[in-house]
């Protein structure tokens, strides 16, 4: 049988408003989608989550002109080399920021058409160390309420979250640790609570807010420092007595292996749609895995569950609740505090057939 071809790549940006909760700091995010054609009639759906919306038309200008026809004609099921044709296909431009979430919704399309091919979910084709994956609410956004963070919390714990975790971006250290107080009190010992700085604060600032939050038992402390500062992050490591989690921000298994070797974070937080797609992430939590540090993908919980179920050092995926029920088919689902993967081929989630005629923008 003749190799499988790819024959296009069609692309749109999809601008979606959020959720209740959300809707107070973000009234709306964008999709960069790349839907990959074969001349065997498998398709593949790439995507990327573009916070906010901002820049999501770079990344979509980068992916078209840049690395779509790098594809075209080409075996999909190469995924490896074809990556590296993208990563290296461009000299001038470094794959972080929006070059790097452009190659994301490509490879993340081309390993969905792999996973069709093979007629296998994309945990059981990277191994299957789990089928289930705890998740954690997350939310608690800076210009919630207390009765806004309450309000969240307890809607995740009644959808079985053990975990839940808030942003503290008061400049008074005291006024976070008042709020996150507050939810700690309603929540009650069944649910264990993260915290994150959204790299809001330097080394001292971050050492006089962790003083105040010790006694409440946090999971971690996130992004403490500016994302591009590994050097302070590891200060911050070493400094306060609540493990560190970041990465988010970081997109290539290079800026991981610096935060590992400084010893800056006990949990690694890749972006499956930031950090050059499945395949660099799957790299860097292999990577992680060799230095006993543990994986847990930021957002996009909904695809990140393919990636977390096939590592046994993964630890949680982000449940951030916010998409209207006509963005996705199947939408995955929280259960006693964990989803479950879908057992459908390549990474399980489609369109739903309104979504493009409803939300597309550009």
């Amino acid at each position: 049988m003749p190799a499988m071809k790819i024959t296009a790549v069609d692309t749109c940006i999809l601008t979606v408003p959020t959720s209740h909760y959300m809707a107070i700091e973000f009234p709306q995010h964008k999709l960069v989608v790349a839907q990959i054609r074969t001349d065997q009639g498998l398709e593949g759906l790439g995507y990327g989550l573009v916070f906010g919306g901002g820049g999501a038309e770079s990344v979509l200008s980068y992916l078209d002109t840049r690395l779509k026809p790098l594809l075209i004609g080409e075996d999909p099921l190469g995924v490896e080399r074809l990556w590296e044709k993208m990563y290296k296909g461009d000299r001038g431009v470094r794959r972080v920021g929006i070059a790097g979430m452009a190659l994301s919704a490509l490879d993340i399309g081309l390993w969905d058409v792999a996973g069709k091919a093979a007629k296998l979910p994309l945990y059981k084709l990277w191994g299957a160390a789990a089928d289930r994956i705890p998740c954690y609410g997350s939310g608690g956004w800076g210009k919630y309420t207390e009765k806004d963070l309450v309000a969240e919390a307890e809607r995740y714990a009644g959808m079985g979250c053990r975990y839940y975790k808030m942003k503290i971006h008061d400049p008074d250290p005291a006024v976070n640790r008042r709020r996150v107080e507050a939810v700690k009190k309603a929540l009650g010992h069944g649910v264990r609570m993260m915290v994150d700085v959204n790299q809001k604060l330097d080394v001292l600032g971050n050492i006089r807010q962790a003083r105040l939050l010790e006694d409440f038992d946090l999971v971690w402390y996130e992004e403490p420092v500016n994302s591009d500062d590994n050097v302070s992050c590891a200060e911050v490591a070493r400094s306060i007595s609540i493990p560190v989690a970041t990465g988010e921000n970081h997109y290539t298994r290079y800026e991981f292996a610096d935060l590992i070797e400084r010893k800056a974070a006990r949990y690694l937080m890749p972006d499956v749609c930031r950090a050059n797609g499945f395949s660099e992430t799957l790299k860097i939590a292999h990577l992680a895995a060799g230095h006993g540090v543990a994986i847990s993908p930021h957002v996009v919980y909904e695809i990140s569950i393919q990636v977390a179920g096939a590592l046994a050092n993964s630890f949680l995926v982000e449940l951030m609740d916010w998409m209207p029920e006509d963005l996705f088919e199947d939408i995955p689902a929280c259960r006693d505090g964990a989803i479950r993967i879908p057992e459908r081929p390549g990474h399980g989630m489609s369109l739903h057939k309104n979504a493009i005629s409803r939300y597309r923008s550009s």
